[in-house]
């Protein structure tokens, strides 16, 4: 399996990072690993603890579930200060919407049920029909992902729900950004030929700090390059990117594995 040999791929996630990486080096990928997010552990997360708490305090109505990821690491930090099986309980009493089957396998996975699965996995269709159903007086719980969407909340504040939002695994920079410098030089440089993206924070912040290093008009100009190809797993992820006018590959499915495919399918005469 060499058919991303003398391939060099940048990527910029942190979780399932070794997972993306072992499978890209079985194809003989050479990687080049450069997290531009670190994760606030969820037990020391004192936000996250608050939103838990306030979910707690009274009835919820609705429960929005983005991420499956994020859902389990809700639970497994409630698990951790000894509220999960109240938790449970409070959200198996709520209405939940989820954004698409990875949230509703989470949901399903601890004994709950969803009445609503966004078939796109959009958060489009996720808040639109959240909002048809009728919010006003509703106390409704959203479980985001790593960055807030006020795109998205602020409607449901307007229809009038009270809004608790939960945000397991809150995003920040990199303590030491040098790696991260040191892949947009080589982007810019033309030594890496693809940019490989799993998470809509992870690509908003390689921009950012493009932007601190000095270089953000020559990086963006380098991944619009005819010789360059940037690929996101799904469209949220391609969003920051696309804003900045990079086009992006994504594959049909918005699965880790899928997006490993269409490298392989892009970049291989033969395919995968």
């Amino acid at each position: 399996m060499d058919e991303l040999s003398g391939v060099t791929i940048g990527i910029t996630a942190e979780r399932r990072a070794g997972e993306f990486i072992a499978a890209l080096e079985r194809y003989g990928a050479t990687v080049r690993h450069a997290p531009t997010i670190r994760i606030v552990p969820l037990p020391d997360d004192t936000k996250l603890r608050e939103a838990t708490d306030a979910v707690l305090a009274s009835p919820i109505d609705f429960t929005a579930v983005t991420t499956g990821a994020g859902f389990r690491g809700w639970l497994s930090a409630a698990e951790g200060w000894g509220v999960h099986d109240a938790l449970l309980d409070r959200l198996r009493a709520s209405r939940i919407f989820v954004r698409g089957p990875k949230a509703a396998g989470a949901v399903r996975g601890v004994g709950l049920r969803e009445d609503f699965s966004a078939p796109e996995e959009s958060n489009l269709e996720l808040f639109g029909y959240l909002r048809d159903v009728g919010l006003s007086g509703a106390r409704v719980a959203v479980q985001l992902h790593g960055t807030a969407l006020p795109e998205f909340t602020a409607p449901l504040r307007d229809d009038g729900a009270e809004l608790v939002e939960v945000q397991p695994y809150r995003w920040h920079s990199p303590e030491d950004p040098a790696e991260v410098r040191s892949l947009i030089d080589a982007v810019i440089a033309q030594e890496v030929r693809v940019l490989a993206f799993t998470s809509a924070p992870a690509a908003a912040n390689l921009l950012t700090l493009a932007r601190e290093h000095g270089r953000y008009d020559e990086f963006v100009s380098a991944m619009c390059g005819d010789d360059m190809l940037v690929a996101c797993v799904g469209p949220v992820t391609a969003a920051p990117l696309e804003t900045a006018g990079i086009a992006t590959r994504q594959p049909d499915r918005q699965r880790l594995g899928a997006l490993v495919k269409l490298l392989v399918a892009d970049l291989s005469p033969a395919g995968p």
